[in-house]
This record gives structure tokens, C-alpha cells and sequence, in this order.
């Protein structure tokens, strides 16, 4: 995975998680990145410097109590409103997403993990997907 300082053509700045550069590429030319702040699909990658820790900068490092920055406060509330909202359906979301565009099964929203051959040829296919800034919760019995 990797992240990637967006904006768009409004000059919004916002975060954002892919598979791969290609990933990003791939999804943008199809208008499935939209801005975080007005959902326009003018998005660009922006100049970023790469994130490397110290071992000083890891001991300063806040708890996981302390405040969220607005972006991280985001993704949260985007994974309780997806948890909340949408059924995880693990390593089978490519199969149960083209059953659903299908009309094999049931209309609903779903999240769960594909490869990115997989994912790509959901949207070769007209089948809208978008990854999510977060990895699923591990689900146990």
C-alpha cells in the first residue's frame, strides 16, 4: 500500500490509500478518485516527501488517546460508517460484487479484499469499486 497527498483542481489537500502507483493511475482515468472535501474527480497526486521515523521521533509519538488530525478523524468515521453500513464479505468481493451487478444476489453494500487484477477488471467491466483508506478488522470466531 501506498499513500499518496492528493488535490483537487479547487486546490483541496487530502490523503488517500492505493494499491500501487499504477492503482491510483488506473482508478483516477476511470473518475472513481474524487476530492474528500467537494467530490470533484479532478484529483492530482502532490509533491510529498517520504515519512521516515527515528527512534527519538517514535518515543515522541502521541498515544493512540491523544487527538486525531481532521484526516485521521475522517478515515475513522469512514470505516464506522462502512462497518456500520455494509457487510464485509473478506476475499470473495470480487465474486459477490459481480453477483450483485449481476442480479445473482441480493442489491446491497459490501467491502472486503481483491487483488488488483481482480478489482481492475470489476471496473473494465462497468462494476463500480473504490478502495478504502483501511484495512479491514481481522474477524474472529
Amino acid at each position: 500500500m501506498i499513500r499518496f497527498t492528493l488535490s483537487c483542481k479547487d486546490g483541496h489537500r487530502f490523503e488517500s490509500w492505493f494499491a500501487s502507483n499504477s492503482a491510483f493511475d488506473s482508478l483516477s482515468a476511470a473518475g472513481h478518485v474524487t476530492c474528500a472535501v467537494c467530490g470533484s474527480t479532478q484529483v492530482e497526486k502532490s509533491l510529498m516527501a517520504p515519512a521516515v521515523r527515528t527512534d527519538e521521533e517514535d518515543r515522541k509519538r502521541p498515544s493512540l488517546s491523544a487527538a486525531l488530525s481532521p484526516q485521521e478523524q475522517a478515515a475513522a468515521d469512514l470505516r464506522r460508517k462502512v462497518e456500520e453500513n455494509a457487510d464485509y464479505v473478506g476475499l470473495s468481493f470480487a465474486k459477490e460484487a459481480r453477483a450483485i451487478h449481476d442480479g445473482d444476489a441480493p442489491a446491497r453494500a459490501i467491502y472486503g479484499e481483491a487483488k488488483l487484477d481482480e478489482a481492475r477488471k470489476l471496473l473494465e467491466d462497468g462494476i463500480p469499486v473504490a478502495p478504502l483508506p483501511f484495512m479491514p478488522k481481522a474477524k474472529t470466531n
